[in-house]
């Protein structure tokens, strides 16, 4: 299911990643540390539920301010990320149950001809639950497994989310698109769009578009339009792919995509997991201002060279919006 065949085995890079955070009580205490490998959109599409928690679930106030994910210590990390895993399971296992991978010392099958030993997959131990909060505690009891060093933390949430999904679920949700789950791209296997919409939405969609799509060969080379139902969350979070670089975007404000009025002028927030990225970026966002289009109109005429890449992803959502990036310098 997930490379094709039973004789591939995770790199080092997979192997090695696992759910870190930034220091606690600083500017990103809520965001996970990313680094450039395959593991990164996996890291990211979590960070997305990790944001909810701290927002929004553990908060019932229609506005937060964007200091009290400064205020998060070492033991709320630990909490957020095992509330994030257990809905992300839990919502995968259609809110009925939740599969939870932990390594053992003990080996429960063998090599063969038709399997590759990589030493951590025969060896793991599967629990179920069948409670939400028991899988949560259970999570978070264990939440080493997760976020130690060595742990292999995000293979077990991947095996972890496949099994809640069920490999027939899988196989219904998935289409002749998509027969595995992971890609070989530039030398390393790559998440396809399917897992992350597992995360995302509980569904192993291979597609960003609504419903259905009839696709032709010459289609299928083109780029995919994301559809307003991924455009459109309950919440506003925003699991972002720039340039083929998973960020997130998100807003303090739970009711702004339920009020067409706070979208005139309202802030985001912006997160790339880049090292370089010290803080987050606050974006204050225009809806009925064009000047943007005026101060540009006789600059090249390649978008893409123009404006920064963020500012053309959220104009994808908010068409013609003027984008304040209050200081910071915009990055293309």
């Amino acid at each position: 299911m997930l490379f094709g065949n039973a004789l591939q085995v995770f790199s080092y890079e997979w192997k090695k990643s696992y759910f870190k955070f930034h220091e606690a009580y600083s500017d990103l205490s809520y965001a996970l540390e990313v680094d450039k490998g395959a593991a990164k959109a996996i890291l990211m599409a979590v960070q997305v539920n990790i944001i909810k928690y701290f927002l929004f679930i553990r908060n019932n106030k229609k506005n937060i301010h964007l200091q009290s994910l400064y205020e998060i210590s070492q033991k709320d990390q630990e909490k957020g990320l095992a509330a994030a895993v257990a809905d992300i399971l839990w919502t995968a296992g259609e809110n009925q149950t939740a599969t939870i991978c932990l390594v053992t010392t003990d080996t429960y099958f063998p090599s063969s001809r038709d399997y590759k030993v990589d030493n951590f997959t025969e060896r793991l131990q599967l629990f179920e639950f069948f409670e939400k909060e028991a899988a949560q505690k259970f999570i978070f009891d264990h939440i080493q497994c997760f976020k130690g060093e060595g742990s292999h933390g995000v293979i077990l949430f991947l095996y972890s989310l496949l099994l809640s999904r069920t490999l027939e679920r899988l196989q219904k949700d998935l289409d002749i698109t998509t027969s595995h789950l992971l890609q070989f791209s530039l030398g390393n296997f790559i998440c396809r769009q399917a897992i992350l919409n597992i995360i995302l939405t509980g569904q192993a969609s291979p597609h960003v578009f609504n419903g259905f799509q009839k696709c032709n060969s010459e289609a299928n080379t083109t780029v995919k339009h994301v559809g307003s139902m991924l455009k459109t969350p309950k919440l506003p979070i925003w699991l972002c792919n720039i340039n083929g670089t998973y960020s997130v975007l998100f807003s303090t404000n739970r009711l702004l995509l339920s009020d067409w009025k706070m979208e005139h002028i309202f802030d985001l927030y912006f997160y790339n997991g880049q090292p370089s990225q010290k803080k987050t970026i606050h974006l204050t966002i225009d809806t009925h201002s064009h000047h943007w289009e005026e101060n540009h109109c006789e600059e090249e005429s390649d978008p893409e060279k123009r404006f920064p890449s963020v500012e053309m992803a959220i104009r994808t959502k908010w068409a013609g919006a003027a984008i304040n990036w209050n200081g910071t310098a915009p990055f293309f």
